[in-house]
């Protein structure tokens, strides 16, 4: 099974308002009985508490919370930026609301972000896409070769070859099996399954990632078509991803037909007067990205650049996908100097940001002059509660202090930990911040989490 997703319960709620009730039907009832008892009796009946309510709701900041100076916060961020096993440290602070920067070491010199990357991609997918937006994934005849069909992927990686009333790894995930019920009903007697990969361009691999990343897990080569991301094992966490996922997918549909899977090729361009016969479409944008977010998905990231990428003209590859994320977030007024990107998820090694840019996308989600944005904040990991920090900021002070108060998109590659994202201070004060620790010690994730964690502690108002 997948890994269980936080969310908040309503059914505890309800379930105190059904015991409210029955302890007031309870009550009733002992007071009627009481009627054939003698009056000492009765008044031994307890009176009942008066029912808790809830109230739950969204409670604005105060505008008056005070800022914390610069002084102040130098002061408590120093023991913590001083930790040697945070390496090559550099880092930024800003007041939310005003834009104003509170505090910064190094925040402009490039360094390598993992996947704080992702929160550029997200941020060029709402300002690009629309929100319900959806990728196509169909089938097709060769009017020249009767029997043959065509997988044509859009670029959706939540495909998958489960059966209906299986499991999937994404949630409201398209399947193999609706586009071969699709098929069966245009009457066509399948003999041959080929695949159609020509969406996206380019390598299927960006410069420095590890082919071993395959193994491990964390991508799949960069298809148009695949089958749940490119999991092997479509519900396990611990899945290894294919090396020639989109075969894979067009072998799925053939086993649909008994057709030899063996057999299923690529097509190498688009066929004339081919007919569309089948048609599933993926989850929503948001939903999408949600899930890239908290799982931080280094193959919904690439899949989700390319598709910026499409809707700005480039080609879907590596290249056209970095350059229009970059060339969305300049256009929206945020600083993108020193940015050096191969890919959309920050995977590769040879990825380089800086702290500035990464605090820039977040302020700008948390103020009020791009309002596009705003959706980031709720798709940012919250610590101690979901995603990537569900199981961070729980155990160590002063990290439990910020446990439901900071929310940020993680990164963390071999000696390299990142964070971005908002802390609400002690003070009601929102700040956003960017820190990136590269070249890490032993306990650097530890020692960055500390750091951020001393933002929410540090009572550094004026």
């Amino acid at each position: 099974m997948r890994p269980a997703r936080w969310r908040r319960s309503t059914h505890v709620v309800i379930g105190v308002a059904v015991l409210l009730v029955a302890a007031a039907v309870v009550a009733v009832a002992a007071v009627i009985t009481s009627g054939g008892h003698s009056t000492s009796e009765a008044k031994t009946v307890k009176p009942q508490p008066t029912p808790a309510l809830a109230a739950p709701g969204v409670t604005a900041l105060a505008d008056t919370a005070p800022k914390p100076t610069t002084d102040k916060l130098t002061a408590a961020l120093a023991p913590f930026v001083a930790d040697p096993n945070l390496g090559a440290f550099t880092g930024r602070v800003t007041d939310a609301m005003t834009g104003a920067q509170l505090w910064a070491q190094g925040a402009s010199i490039p360094m390598q972000p993992a996947s704080v990357n992702k929160l550029l991609t997200t941020a060029a997918a709402l300002l690009t896409l629309d929100r319900d937006a959806r990728l196509t994934t169909t089938v097709l005849t060769d009017p020249d070769t009767p029997g043959l069909i065509i997988l044509k992927g859009g670029g959706d990686p939540t495909l998958s070859a489960a059966a209906p009333s299986t499991p999937t790894w994404y949630r409201d995930a398209a399947r193999i099996s609706d586009l071969a019920e699709q098929v069966r009903r245009a009457g066509v007697a399948v003999t041959a399954v080929q695949v159609d990969a020509t969406a996206f361009s380019g390598p299927t691999m960006a410069p420095g990632w590890d082919p071993l990343d395959i193994l491990n897990g964390d991508i799949a080569p960069m298809e148009a078509v695949m089958l749940d991301g490119g999991r092997t094992q479509p519900v396990s966490v611990d899945s290894r991803r294919s090396a020639t996922p989109a075969l894979d997918a067009g072998r799925a549909l053939a086993a649909s037909f008994g057709v030899d899977a063996a057999a299923v090729t690529f097509v190498t361009g688009p066929v004339a007067g081919a007919k569309t016969i089948a048609t599933v479409q993926s989850p929503p944008l948001m939903e999408r990205l949600r899930e890239m977010m908290n799982a931080s998905d280094n193959v919904m990231a690439e899949s989700i650049g390319r598709e910026v990428a499409a809707a700005k003209s480039r080609p879907q590859s590596f290249t056209g996908g970095v350059q229009a994320v970059l060339g969305q977030l300049d256009g929206a007024g945020i600083d993108t100097t020193g940015a050096a990107l191969v890919d959309s998820s920050g995977l590769s090694i040879d990825d380089r940001l800086t702290a500035e840019t990464l605090d820039e996308v977040v302020g700008a989600a948390a103020g009020d002059k791009t309002p596009a944005l705003r959706p980031l904040l709720d798709l940012l990991p919250i610590a101690g509660g979901s995603g990537t920090l569900s199981n961070r900021y729980l155990d160590t002070d002063p990290g439990r202090a910020a446990a439901g108060f900071l929310r940020a998109k993680t990164g963390s590659l071999t000696g390299t930990n990142t964070l971005a994202g908002i802390v609400t201070d002690a003070s009601g004060r929102v700040l956003t911040f960017a820190m990136m620790s590269n070249n890490a010690g032993p306990t650097g994730r530890t020692a960055i989490d500390a750091l951020a964690a001393t933002l929410r502690s540090c009572g550094c108002g004026s």
